[in-house]
């Protein structure tokens, strides 16, 4: 039985989980490389770190769509994480685009902040801030490295401590800042984020 989300965020996710077919067979391949992932750490912490080059946009999309779709699918031995190669700062055009699709994000201001992040009433918030994939808030050993932009995945060819490195690279909304396309990109990166990990963590 389906987790509780958002009255807003079910609705968009309900859309989500009918659009599997819009899915590339080749990222279905890597999506079903994490499912595994996930289901062999049933016993365990399944923690899953999303690595992109500023942790400012992707690599936070990947960690929270991770901890919805683990709440909604009851796989409490989630963890989701995420970080850089250098930290920046969540960018808020990111934020938004979260927002425009039911999450409910408190901004607490300052140069790097700590949002915090509900999608459920019956889930616990996440904090999400930018860093480092190495930091001390991230797992250390036995995780999987999720490398959603490509210069870290070329740049990183090796992750300390990750027990499997999935590339899943994504195209940049950054490139739409400051266009009359901004809103859409940064839109249409959440749904294909959101579709794939929905995927990844359900069933084909």
């Amino acid at each position: 039985m389906a987790s509780e989300l958002f009255p807003r965020l079910a609705d968009y996710v309900s859309g989500l989980l009918t659009a599997a077919n819009l899915i590339d067979p080749d990222r279905k391949e890597r999506l079903r490389r994490l499912r595994r992932f996930v289901h062999e750490k049933s016993d365990t912490t399944a923690a899953l770190n999303f690595i992109c080059t500023h942790n400012s946009r992707r690599s936070h999309l990947g960690q929270i769509w991770a901890s919805v779709a683990a709440h909604y699918y009851d796989l409490p031995h989630v963890q989701t994480f995420s970080g850089g190669t250098e930290a920046t700062a969540f960018n808020p055009r990111a934020v938004a685009a979260l927002q425009r699709a039911g999450f409910a994000i408190d901004d607490p201001g300052g140069d790097n902040p700590r949002y915090v992040v509900r999608f459920s009433p019956d889930a616990p918030p996440l904090t999400c801030w930018s860093k480092v994939f190495d930091d001390p808030a991230n797992p250390a050993k036995d995780f999987a490295a999720i490398m959603t932009c490509s210069h870290a995945d070329e740049n990183c060819p090796f992750i300390p401590g990750a027990q499997l490195r999935l590339p899943l690279t994504y195209d940049d909304p950054k490139e739409a800042d400051g266009t009359p396309q901004e809103a859409d990109r940064y839109d249409e990166r959440v749904r294909q984020i959101g579709r794939e990990l929905f995927f990844a963590f359900g069933e084909d």
